[in-house]
């Protein structure tokens, strides 16, 4: 296969049988040094599970659910569509990889909205007036189901696969060389919750507004292919370039706030595949993911600004 060498299909034979065998490690449970808030009483957050969310608080996000849970916020999972009256009992809403019905069972082209015309305009008015939004949208078909929702706040979704060249995995975002950038989420509240290393497990790479902040960017070590169907690869997937793209920005929007990220295992906790293999926020290479996480959730609610 001209253009693919023999790294990157092993990751892509790894990634297929482990995407069908991703539990979440219940042994996780990263120290929290400076709780945010007392036990129950932060703000309430919400996990969306009413769009066919490959990540539900009960599922594969159970790690993430359970460390905003130890770091004080009250967390529930949001059924049905996105409706004002639904949003205003939350401060966040995290929407982590939903799907059109149509994609579901089906991981090939056409990859519909999965938000209606209707939700994406409540949801631009909800953060308008004051809500944060965190959209978490992965590789194809992920991505292209959160185009839409992305776009109304300026965000363009690529809805591909972004490879290091050499096929490796995790990809390391790092202050030291230049691709994780430092902002006010890297640099939490104190020293103690500064990030310095960030991993990543391949995901979309997409372009941010000129008021949006970057946290994580690519350089020319990585590419973007555009298959039809999901991990299918051959001669004609079209490749492009991501040097200078990005995989996790945030922005100030009206009274609201927003973060994207183009990138969901990196904030689970996971055994993946027949043997375990750890992924996310419990792998050896991704130590600091969890500070992240804890730190972009508090620039979402706004203790950190």
């Amino acid at each position: 296969m001209k253009g693919l060498n023999i790294a990157i299909i092993a990751l892509i034979v790894f990634s297929k049988l482990a995407l069908a065998q991703q539990i979440a490690d219940d042994s996780y449970h990263p120290t929290i040094v400076n709780p945010a808030y007392p036990f129950g009483e932060g703000s309430m957050v919400f996990i969306d599970e009413g769009h066919h969310n490959f990540h539900t608080m009960e599922g594969r996000y159970a790690s993430f659910a359970q460390l905003l849970k130890r770091d004080g916020y009250k967390v529930e999972a949001f059924k049905g569509t996105f409706e004002r009256v639904k949003l205003s009992q939350g401060k966040i809403l995290v929407i982590s990889n939903a799907l059109n019905e149509a994609n579901v069972e089906r991981w090939i082209l056409p990859n519909p909205s999965a938000f209606t015309t209707k939700e994406i305009e409540v949801l631009k008015k909800w953060v308008e007036g004051g809500g944060s939004l965190f959209l978490i949208a992965d590789h194809m078909p992920l991505a292209g189901a959160a185009a839409d929702l992305a776009s109304a706040f300026g965000f363009t979704f690529t809805n591909g696969f972004v490879m290091k060249n050499e096929g490796s995995t995790p990809s390391i975002f790092s202050l030291d060389n230049g691709t994780l950038l430092p902002s006010a989420i890297t640099l939490g509240r104190d020293s103690n919750e500064r990030v310095n290393e960030v991993a990543t497990f391949t995901g979309q790479a997409f372009l941010i507004p000129d008021a949006a902040q970057p946290i994580l960017q690519f350089q020319d070590d990585h590419v973007n292919l555009l298959p039809d169907t999901a991990w299918k690869f051959n001669d004609n997937t079209k490749r492009q370039s991501v040097n200078r793209w990005f995989q996790l920005a945030y922005m100030k929007v009206g009274k609201g706030r927003v973060v994207m990220s183009g990138e969901a295992a990196m904030f689970s906790a996971q055994l993946a595949g027949p043997n375990k293999r750890t992924m996310g926020m419990n792998s050896p290479l991704a130590s600091q993911n969890h500070q992240l996480l804890l730190n972009i959730i508090h620039w979402l609610d706004g203790i950190i600004d």
